[in-house]
């Protein structure tokens, strides 16, 4: 899978834009604030229809402008066609496939598959638990698109039922609008139980997958460690039942659920917050640690969290290997998805670029920013962009933008 061809309007800085893509490796070089950035976005944002560098779409659209759309030529087993979003501010979205309109925006997600590689990427280490529940949820719907609408479900069911724990809550202070709040708890209690079991059923299968993939990462890029280093581990925020970790019981995970919303519910109102369910869980990463003679500890039970305890150059390490693993998984469905490394050099060391060069140089397609030219390894010589004062030049040609 590649992209041949990106067009854009009234995306980010751009007012039009216009780039001939191809396999193989292409780099956008340009200072800071250039737009180089903005061009790979686009393309991660027809896959998933979600921004690597923000939480809303607002930033996406040109400032004063109406709309903005994003559009490419998406090249898989020899056949082209052409995807598009039309992003539209205060009101709905819209996706088309060669010009034919959707009937759901969302419908798009999975047509392109790409995995990013950014400066952000450490806080999937060292952030809150919200960034790696957003790793785990952004490969989920990667890999099976119709994910997508599990969490849009799970979101909106989310904000109604802490609407009515709020509401609720007033009922220990004498309010009469309280009851029917409490009286429909119980039904959005089913719904997050139900809802919630899938997305946790979906995340746990995921982490038992992708951990034999990051320890192989990990031994890949961090000097002398090995594939039983790295560790990963999903941790709810209530008990979980014994369950296959593989294939997970979607049931048992929706009964042990809906219990403990029941016995959390006196807190919660409290509160006036959900406490339970999948957006309170965390990904635990750990990583068997060098003791100061030099010999690894990576035994059972030996493992501490890479969060408080990594060195910097550890936690970049893993960081790599959680994105690497992203892509080795995905490719092991069967289709390379697009790599995209948005600025990631500048912040490693020789020797970790090489080895992130070196370990991804055979991807179908691969797209690289940088700020400037000595920043993209040898290894990852292709064609090459220019990005200045708002225009895209190829190296040289013509001006693409």
């Amino acid at each position: 899978m590649h992209v041949s061809h990106l067009a854009l309007h009234n995306f980010r800085s751009y007012t039009l834009a216009d780039v001939e893509l191809g396999p193989g490796v292409t780099a956008f070089i340009g200072r800071n604030g250039q737009g180089k950035t903005n061009l790979v976005e686009a393309i991660d944002y027809l896959s998933r229809l979600s921004s690597h560098r923000v939480s809303s779409d607002a930033p996406l659209i040109k400032a004063g402008a109406p709309q903005a759309i994003v559009r490419a030529a998406v090249v898989k087993d020899g056949r082209t066609a052409v995807l598009e979003v039309e992003l539209n501010p205060g009101k709905s979205n819209k996706g088309r496939i060669n010009k034919s309109t959707l009937p759901r925006v969302r419908d798009i997600v999975g047509l392109v598959r790409t995995v990013v590689f950014s400066p952000e990427d450490l806080t999937l280490v060292k952030g809150d638990p919200g960034d790696r529940r957003r790793f785990l949820d952004d490969l989920l719907v990667l890999r099976t698109p119709r994910l997508s609408g599990i969490l849009s479900d799970h979101d909106r069911i989310l904000k109604q039922r802490s609407t009515l724990l709020k509401t609720a809550g007033n009922a220990r202070r004498g309010s009469s609008s309280a009851e029917g709040a409490l009286s429909t708890l119980d039904v959005w209690d089913s719904h997050l139980a139900r809802v919630g079991a899938e997305l946790l059923a979906a995340r746990i299968a995921l982490v038992t997958e992708l951990t034999p993939y990051v320890g192989a990462a990990y031994a890949a890029v961090a000097r002398g460690a090995s594939r039983d280093d790295a560790g990963l581990d999903y941790k709810a925020s209530f008990q979980l039942p014994d369950i296959d970790t593989v294939a997970p019981e979607r049931g048992l995970l929706e009964q042990a659920l809906l219990e403990e919303l029941v016995r959390r519910r006196p807190d919660e109102l409290d509160r006036g917050v959900c406490l339970v369910g999948p957006h309170r869980d965390d990904l635990v990463l750990s990583l068997g640690m060098t003791e100061p003679g030099g010999d690894r500890t990576a035994v059972a039970g030996a493992r501490l969290p890479v969060k408080g305890y990594a060195s910097h150059g550890e936690s970049w390490s893993f960081a790599l290997a959680l994105r690497l693993a992203s892509y080795d998984l995905v490719r092991s469905d069967g289709d390379d998805p697009i790599l995209i490394l948005d600025d990631v050099f500048a912040e490693l060391d020789a020797e970790r670029r090489a080895q992130l060069a070196a370990l991804v140089a055979d991807a179908e397609q691969v797209l690289v920013t940088a700020a400037v030219p000595a920043d993209v390894p040898e290894v990852l010589a292709g064609v090459r962009y220019t990005v200045a004062g708002g225009e895209v030049s190829r190296d040289g040609g013509e001006p693409g933008a």
